[in-house]
């Protein structure tokens, strides 16, 4: 499914540094060639809604069989614990059954042309079209679900897609196309171009073929993304460091487990895990003295054991840039409660530093790594301002009984999603799910996205 060249990419564990497999290094060649497939395939306009809407139902079953042999590459490939990497692929079959839904419903409306004087005698209404071809380009840490959310909207629309996966985790994006091939897919409507860093992502971006490119990553990389391609579409889903208000007459155990789980699920490597806590003084002790001990129940260590719940981090070097933004947030007047401490070389145990400064790392970027930061607040439009002051401003939570307070949050939290007695980690992927200002320009989830890969198309005709 993509082009062999003579260059190979070594994929390692991020736990043991094994070599679990190689791909081809592509570059502008191949991505060259691998555009041209997909606009031969968008131009043969054999593959109507109907079928599209097979395809990605016959992929369900597919994908629980083979579940397992996924959840198991996923987990040596990304070090993501395995039973994580199941819920992963549980998430996944969610995903393509909403997609294979919309496509089977995808429609525009009907114009009332005739309410207009120069509209009498005419009907009208709109059809849903494929934009063209999609430049997919899909991140590390959920190397199914999130490539699912690319290419299941992009099929139901009708977009041949040239798919670009993170050059940490490409062995699960190619057995998903070859899943979606067995389920009936037209083998040149998906093209996969692997890469070890950069090669294929750049000339993807800045080739004239795709209409539209849909990435998920970092924040730095997505703005420059679409700054490269000012007249294609671009759809980004980028970082965050989500906010958690704890009011004050929340329950601190259940907010603590809460925290715990989302703050630390494959060690913070997800836009939406818990980063900032912010949590009424009155509460703070009482949180603090229930969230530490669920921390450090947590279990750290080969992602492959049925009982991890922390492995690695996706390399070295980030272990290294988060163990140093826990020393600055220190430095700067923080208090190191737990974790924090080097176990391997990219093991990182769970950390929860109190009373982070406005100015640290650690509280105004976006960590990705298994660190949360706590800070206490006196009254709601002091939690109300903490939480808005970022760029970063893609999901909040807020635990609180207070119907006054929950309206106020849903008004004044100025984020893509806020969840209320929930973690911001929360989502279900049928939502719309995207942020603002830095944090991205779109929304994802099946059928938000195909809006967004097809082109609303007027037609009149005569009474």
């Amino acid at each position: 499914m993509n082009a062999i060249t003579p260059a190979r990419h070594d994929v390692r564990s991020p736990f043991t540094g094994v070599i679990v497999g190689s791909v081809a290094i592509c570059g502008a060649d191949e991505v060259d060639r691998a555009c041209a497939r997909a606009s031969g395939a968008l131009a043969a306009r054999d593959f109507p809604q109907h079928r599209r809407a097979a395809v990605l139902e016959a992929a369900v079953p597919l994908l629980r069989e083979r579940g397992e042999a996924l959840a198991q590459t996923i987990c040596a490939e990304a070090g993501k614990p395995i039973t994580t990497a199941r819920a992963e692929v549980d998430r996944c079959t969610e995903t393509l059954t909403f997609a294979a839904a919309e496509a089977r419903t995808l429609h525009a409306e009907t114009i009332p042309y005739e309410a207009s004087v120069h509209g009498a005698g005419r009907i009208g209404f709109g059809l849903r079209v494929p934009v063209g071809v999609v430049a997919a380009i899909s991140p590390f840490n959920y190397p199914l679900n999130l490539v699912a959310h690319k290419l299941a909207p992009a099929i139901a629309a009708g977009c041949p897609v040239v798919l670009k996966p993170a050059p940490q985790t490409p062995l699960t994006a190619l057995a998903f196309v070859a899943l979606l091939v067995d389920a009936g897919l037209p083998e040149d409507w998906i093209t996969v171009v692997t890469d070890a860093g950069t090669e294929a992502g750049a000339a993807l971006v800045a080739h004239d073929v795709p209409a539209l490119v849909t990435f998920t990553g970092s924040v730095d990389v997505g703005w420059r993304i679409a700054a490269a391609a000012p007249r294609k579409r671009v759809a980004l889903e980028l970082g965050s460091n989500a906010p958690l208000i704890v009011e004050r007459d929340a329950d601190p155990l259940v907010a603590a487990r809460a925290i715990a789980s989302a703050g630390f699920l494959f060690s913070g490597q997800n836009c939406i895990s818990v980063q900032r806590v912010i949590v009424h003084r009155s509460l703070h002790a009482a949180l603090l003295d229930a969230l530490i001990p669920e921390v450090e129940r947590l279990r750290v260590g080969d992602p492959a054991d049925d009982a991890t719940e922390v492995g690695p981090l996706i390399a070295p070097a980030h272990a290294e840039r988060v163990r140093a933004w826990i020393d600055e947030a220190v430095d700067g007047g923080g208090r190191l409660l737990t974790g924090g401490e080097r176990v391997g070389e990219a093991l990182l145990t769970p950390a929860v530093v109190d009373g982070v400064g406005a100015g640290a790392r650690l509280w105004r970027d976006e960590v990705f790594g298994p660190a949360v930061g706590v800070v206490a607040y006196d009254d709601f439009d002091e939690a109300l301002a903490l939480a808005n002051d970022t760029t970063l401003r893609l999901q909040a939570g807020i635990f609180t009984e207070d119907l006054g307070r929950v309206m106020r949050a849903l008004r004044e939290l100025d984020f893509g999603g806020v969840h209320v007695n929930q973690v911001p980690t929360f989502r279900v992927d049928l939502a719309p799910y995207g942020g603002t200002a830095d944090a991205g320009n779109t929304r994802e989830g099946p059928r938000t996205a195909i809006r967004e890969m097809t082109e609303l198309r007027t037609v009149s005709l005569p009474a």
